[in-house]
C-alpha cells in the first residue's frame, strides 16, 4: 500500500518542482541527467573535460591501432630505442670505431623514443593545448645540445618505455568495460514470416520472435512468450543464482512501454540461457539495451572527475608553471654561482624531468577507470569518480523501507484458529472467500494459504460481496463467513481475549484480519510486508565497514516501521512519511552526519535521492528511469550488492590516496635532489617513470577486488 501511495505523490510532485530548482545548490541534480551532481560551473568543466576527453580517446586510439608495428609500435619502439642506446653506449668505448656510428645510434634513439611523444605535443598544441610530456623531449634535446647524447637517449629511453607500459596497462582497464559490449551475440535466430533466420542484433526490430537455444548468450532485451527454464543474468546484475523465466500471461501484448515487468518473464541481452529452449519477444532494439546503456555510461562516467582529480588538476595548473619558472632560472645559475653555462642547463634540464607531474596526472583517472570497471563487471553502474569517492566517505545511509528492505508485497504470516477448528479448515475457508476477491491483500492470502494446503480441496464459495474498507463477506456450505478489520465487526462485539491477539498482532507490524462463521469468531489472519532474507546480514555489513548510521524511511505508521527495523536491525526508523518528508529527512541527516546516501528503487524516490550526498536505485537493470536518476545503480534487485559497491569503493579511496602520496612524494624528493646536483637525468627519469608505472599498477589492483558480498 505504501508503494502505490508513493508513485502518487511522486507523480503529483516530480514534474514541476524540477522546474524550480536552485542552480546554485551544489547538490542539486535534475532528475533526468544521467550525470550525477551538478556543482557550479559545471557546464565550463564538462565542455573542457570534453575537449580533454577527446584528445584522450583520440590519442589511445593512436596507441592501438596506428604504426608500422599495429597496436604495440609505440612498445617495439621503445625497445628499439634501448637497443640503439645499448649499442651506441657500446661502441663508445671502442676506439677502432668511429664516434660519428655512436652518434648515429643516439640520433635513432632519439627518433624512436621521442617519436611518440613529439606527436602528441604537437597535436595537442595545435588544438591549443599544453602537453606535460612535452618537457621531457625538451629535456633531451637539451641534453643533446650540451653534448650529453647518451643521457638524453636514456631519458627518452626509460620514458618512452614507462609510457608504453602505462598505455597497456590502462588499456587492460578499458578492456574490462569494452568486455562488457561483447556480452551480447552479434546475431540473432529470429522467426520472420514462420522461418527461422539468422540476422544481427541491429537489425532486430520490436516486436520480433527470437529463439534462445539451450546455454546461448541472449541477444536482446525482451519478455519470455514461450517455454520455461533458468537464466544466468550474473553479467548483468550481478546475481549469483540463475533466475526462473516462464512465459508473459498475454504474448501478443505489447511490453515495449510497459514500466514494470515481474522478473520471471523478463530477459536481458548478454545474460545466458539455461538448458531450456526459450522464445522470446523482442521489447528493445540493440542500441537501447539494458547492455548498451550500461556501457555507454560506464564510458561517460570515465570523464567525469571525482573531488581528488579536480584537487590535482587545479594543484597542476599552479604547479607546472612555477615549475617553467624555476628552470628558467636555474639556466642562468652560472650568473650567481661559479660554474659553466653548461653545467647550469644540464641541472635546469634535471630539475624539469624530476619535477614533471606526470605519476600525479595519472594517479586518480586510472583508480577511477579501474574501480568503475570492476564495480560494473559486479553488477554495480557508478557514474564517474565523484560517487565512486563520495560512496567510500558515507556516515549514514537512508533506506526506503518497501521493496528495499522488504519484500514489497504483502505476506500471509500467521493463521490462528480459534473455537476448535483446524489450521488447515481456516485456511481452506479464507481461500474459498478470498480468491474471488482482486483485493491485493486477499492476493496474499491465497498464495501464502495455497503454499501451505498444497492440494487440499478448496471449497466452493458463494454470493461473495466486498465491504469497502473493511473486509469481505461469502456463503460457503450454506453458512455465512465474514473476514475483514476489527471495523467490519464493530470493536465491542470482538471478545477481549481475541481482541488482545489481534492488537498485539499490529503492535508487530501485521495487518490482521478476523475470521468469524456465522455467530463464531473461528480464526485471526495476518500479514506483513516481511523483511528481505538479506536485510539484516546486508546491515551487519555495512555496520562492519564503519557505517554509524542507517536510517529507515517509511510511509507506513511508526508502530510498523519500529516492528520492521526491530527485525532487520536499523539504527532508526523514521514513519509516517510522506515523499516530500523523506526530502527533508535527507537534508536534515546531510546536515548531521555530513554524507548521506539515499537507497530506493529510484523512481518513487527519486526527490529524496536527489538531495542526498549519493542517490542509490536497486533493480535498476530493469527501469530506464533508475539508469538515469541515480548515482549509482545496482543492476540487481540484490542489497548483497551495496556492501561489495561500498567497500570498493574505500578501496579505491585508499588507493588513490596512495597514489597521490607516491606522486607528490617522488616529486617532493628529486626536486631538492636535482637542484643540489645530487642526482642527474638519468636517476631522476628512473624514478619519475618508476613512480608513474607505480601508481598506475596501484590503481589495477582495485580490477581483481573480491566481491564478498
Amino acid at each position: 500500500m505504501e508503494k502505490n501511495n508513493r508513485k502518487g505523490q511522486v507523480q503529483k510532485t516530480g514534474t514541476a518542482p524540477r522546474k524550480t530548482e536552485a542552480v546554485n545548490d551544489p547538490k542539486e541534480k535534475r532528475l533526468k541527467n544521467p550525470i550525477p551532481k551538478e556543482t557550479p560551473g559545471r557546464e565550463e568543466t564538462n565542455r573542457s573535460e570534453s575537449k580533454k576527453a577527446k584528445h584522450d580517446h583520440a590519442e589511445d586510439a593512436g596507441h592501438e591501432d596506428g604504426g608500422v608495428f599495429g597496436k604495440n609500435t609505440e612498445l617495439i619502439f621503445a625497445l628499439l630505442c634501448g637497443a640503439a642506446l645499448g649499442s651506441g653506449f657500446g661502441m663508445s668505448y671502442l676506439n677502432t670505431i668511429p664516434s660519428w656510428i655512436s652518434l648515429s645510434l643516439y640520433i635513432i634513439a632519439y627518433f624512436l623514443g621521442g617519436y611518440f611523444t613529439a606527436k602528441e605535443a604537437v597535436q595537442t598544441i595545435l588544438k591549443g593545448g599544453f602537453e606535460i610530456d612535452f618537457l621531457m623531449l625538451v629535456a633531451a634535446i637539451g641534453a643533446a645540445i650540451l653534448g650529453a647524447w647518451a643521457e638524453g637517449a636514456l631519458l627518452l629511453f626509460l620514458f618512452s618505455l614507462g609510457h608504453a607500459l602505462e598505455h597497456y596497462a590502462m588499456g587492460k582497464a578499458r578492456k574490462s568495460i569494452a568486455a562488457l559490449t561483447s556480452l551480447a551475440p552479434p546475431t540473432a535466430l529470429v522467426i520472420r514470416d514462420g522461418k527461422e533466420e539468422e540476422i544481427r542484433i541491429e537489425k532486430l526490430v520490436l516486436g520480433d520472435i527470437i529463439i534462445i537455444k539451450p546455454n546461448s548468450k541472449i541477444p536482446a532485451d525482451g519478455v519470455v512468450i514461450k517455454g520455461e527454464g533458468s537464466v544466468n543474468q550474473a553479467p548483468i546484475t550481478g546475481e549469483s543464482v540463475p533466475v526462473d523465466k516462464s512465459p508473459v500471461p498475454d504474448p501478443a501484448k505489447d511490453y515495449t512501454s510497459e514500466k514494470s515487468i515481474k522478473p520471471q518473464y523478463r530477459v536481458f541481452a548478454g545474460t545466458i540461457n539455461g538448458s531450456s529452449v526459450l522464445e522470446v519477444k523482442v521489447i528493445k532494439e540493440a542500441k537501447d539495451s539494458t547492455i548498451s546503456r550500461l556501457v555507454k555510461m560506464v564510458n561517460e562516467a570515465e570523464k567525469q572527475k571525482s573531488p581528488t582529480q579536480l584537487f590535482t588538476d587545479k594543484f597542476e595548473k599552479y604547479f607546472v608553471p612555477v615549475v617553467l619558472i624555476l628552470v628558467a632560472l636555474l639556466c642562468f645559475a652560472f650568473l650567481v654561482i661559479d660554474e659553466p653555462f653548461s653545467k647550469s642547463f644540464y641541472r635546469a634540464m634535471s630539475v624539469l624531468v624530476a619535477a614533471s607531474p606526470c605519476a600525479l596526472a595519472i594517479s586518480t583517472p586510472s583508480a577511477v577507470l579501474s574501480g568503475v570497471a570492476r564495480a560494473a563487471r559486479g553488477g554495480v553502474l557508478i557514474k564517474g569518480g565523484r560517487p565512486l569517492e563520495d560512496l567510500g566517505s558515507l556516515n549514514a545511509i537512508a533506506f526506503d523501507k518497501t521493496g528495499t528492505l522488504t519484500e514489497g508485497k504483502p505476506q500471509l504470516t500467521n493463521a490462528i484458529p480459534l473455537n476448535g477448528i483446524s489450521e488447515e479448515e481456516l485456511l481452506a475457508l479464507a481461500v474459498a472467500v478470498e480468491k474471488l476477491s482482486d483485493h491485493p491483500l486477499a492476493e496474499a492470502i491465497v498464495k501464502g494459504a495455497m503454499e501451505k494446503l498444497k492440494k487440499q480441496k478448496i471449497p466452493e464459495a458463494h454470493n461473495v460481496k466486498g465491504i469497502i474498507g473493511r473486509g469481505v463477506q461469502a456463503e460457503v456450505d450454506g453458512k455465512k463467513v465474514y473476514i475483514g478489520n476489527k471495523a467490519l465487526f464493530n470493536k465491542g462485539g470482538i471478545p477481549l481475549e481475541i481482541l488482545k491477539q489481534v492488537e498485539d498482532l499490529e503492535k508487530g507490524g501485521h495487518t490482521s484480519m478476523l475470521v468469524k462463521r456465522d455467530k463464531d469468531f473461528i480464526g485471526i489472519l495476518s500479514l506483513m510486508d516481511v523483511p528481505r532474507k538479506e536485510a539484516k546480514q546486508m546491515l551487519s555489513e555495512l555496520t562492519a565497514l564503519g557505517i554509524k548510521k542507517m536510517i529507515m524511511l517509511t510511509g507506513d505508521n511508526q508502530q510498523v516501521a519500529e516492528a520492521v527495523a526491530k527485525q532487520i536491525g536499523v539504527t532508526d526508523a523514521w514513519g509516517d512519511l510522506m515523499p516530500e518528508d523523506k526530502v527533508k529527512a535527507v537534508q536534515k541527516l546531510d546536515k548531521s552526519e555530513g554524507m548521506v546516501a539515499m537507497v530506493g528503487d529510484g523512481v518513487n524516490d527519486a526527490p529524496a535521492m536527489a538531495k542526498s550526498s549519493v542517490g542509490i536505485a536497486m533493480g535498476a537493470a530493469g527501469s530506464d528511469v533508475a539508469l538515469e536518476t541515480a548515482d549509482i545503480a545496482l543492476m540487481g534487485d540484490r542489497l548483497e550488492s551495496l556492501p561489495f559497491a561500498i567497500g570498493l569503493s574505500r578501496k579505491a579511496k585508499m588507493i588513490i590516496k596512495q597514489n597521490l602520496w607516491i606522486s607528490l612524494g617522488v616529486v617532493a624528493a628529486l626536486i631538492p635532489l636535482t637542484i643540489l646536483g645530487i642526482a642527474s637525468i638519468g636517476p631522476a627519469v628512473i624514478a619519475h617513470e618508476g613512480s608513474t608505472l607505480i601508481v598506475v599498477f596501484n590503481a589495477l589492483r582495485l580490477l581483481a577486488y573480491k566481491n564478498d558480498a
